[in-house]
């Protein structure tokens, strides 16, 4: 996942206007959740009472306390603040006192995702992602900016767009090319920065940059308050958590895929024209493999 200097978290900050109204062992029972904040994220009020040996009821008053009306917002804090203090080395350490077998990591991996997938249909409804498009169609440029892994969703928003005749880039990831190339950007145009967990500092101040000189910007990372979705305009919220030191991106990747399909659409005669004649300069150039002539597929003639 994505670095930054260490930060209070909204949680810890709740937790620390109510110490006084905290009895020792409401105290204890938030500090075991926070500190196993990787095992605890992602479980409802019931599971997580039996993982502590209380009531449903128990952890809903305990929450109370805090401010949290619903549990919900109490779970999203608790998502956030996990997802700023994990490491990658955290993340793996978690996972291997788990599981005994290898396959049974294999099957917490898959069923992260699913779960990564189902809640992003929630998070980003698809009229979110039409209105993302609707910006994209009427940008000038797009600069789509990813560091380290995330250079691979940046590369693929970017050419993906381009296919549709949209004026999209995804420039290398060193400091000084990101500042650059943010600092060139004006009104009319777009920054698209992508980061996860604390998030990579290039990105942060590309975005920034950008914004500052009068470029809409829009984040893509995974909790509401994270420094990507600080410093830009919009932003949406995707999971990336996954046993993998480098965090999952089959959310991501997925609902890139809806917003090229919302692109498209929205523009369709303007996508049909680049990709017919994508396709006739394919053809011409000879791209896709064919078999010498009278040899079948398997090389015999």
């Amino acid at each position: 996942m994505d670095g930054e200097t260490k930060r209070t978290t909204p949680l810890e900050q709740r937790m620390q206007q109510a110490d006084g109204k905290l009895s020792p062992r409401r105290k204890r029972l938030l500090l075991s959740i926070l500190e196993n904040a990787e095992d605890t994220y992602y479980l409802s009020s019931r599971k997580m009472a039996l993982r502590y040996g209380v009531n449903a009821a128990t952890i809903v008053r305990t929450i109370q306390v805090l401010g949290y009306d619903e549990f919900s917002a109490f779970a999203s804090d608790l998502r956030a603040h996990f997802v700023t203090r994990i490491t990658q080395y955290r993340v793996m350490r978690s996972t291997v006192r788990k599981y005994p077998a290898i396959d049974e990591h294999v099957l917490h991996s898959l069923e992260m995702d699913r779960s990564n997938l189902e809640a992003l249909r929630e998070n980003v409804p698809p009229e979110r992602v039409v209105e993302l498009a609707r910006r994209l169609n009427k940008a000038r440029l797009i600069v789509v900016v990813g560091v380290d892994f995330a250079y691979s969703l940046a590369w693929q928003m970017a050419y993906g767009l381009s296919w549709l005749g949209l004026r999209a880039e995804a420039p290398m990831g060193s400091f000084g090319n990101l500042h650059h190339r943010a600092r060139a950007l004006g009104r009319g145009d777009i920054l698209v920065a992508i980061s996860f967990g604390r998030c990579l500092r290039a990105s942060v101040e590309a975005a920034e940059t950008a914004r500052k000189q009068g470029a809409w910007t829009f984040g893509i990372t995974d909790v509401s308050n994270s420094p990507i979705a600080r410093a830009c305009h919009d932003h949406w919220a995707v999971s990336v958590t996954n046993p993998i030191h480098n965090g999952s991106y089959v959310a991501p990747v997925a609902v890139l895929n809806a917003l090229q399909v919302a692109c498209a659409h929205l523009e369709s005669r303007r996508a049909l024209k680049w990709l017919r004649e994508i396709e006739q300069e394919e053809d011409a150039a000879g791209r896709w493999f064919e078999p010498a002539a009278g040899v079948r597929e398997n090389g015999r003639k």
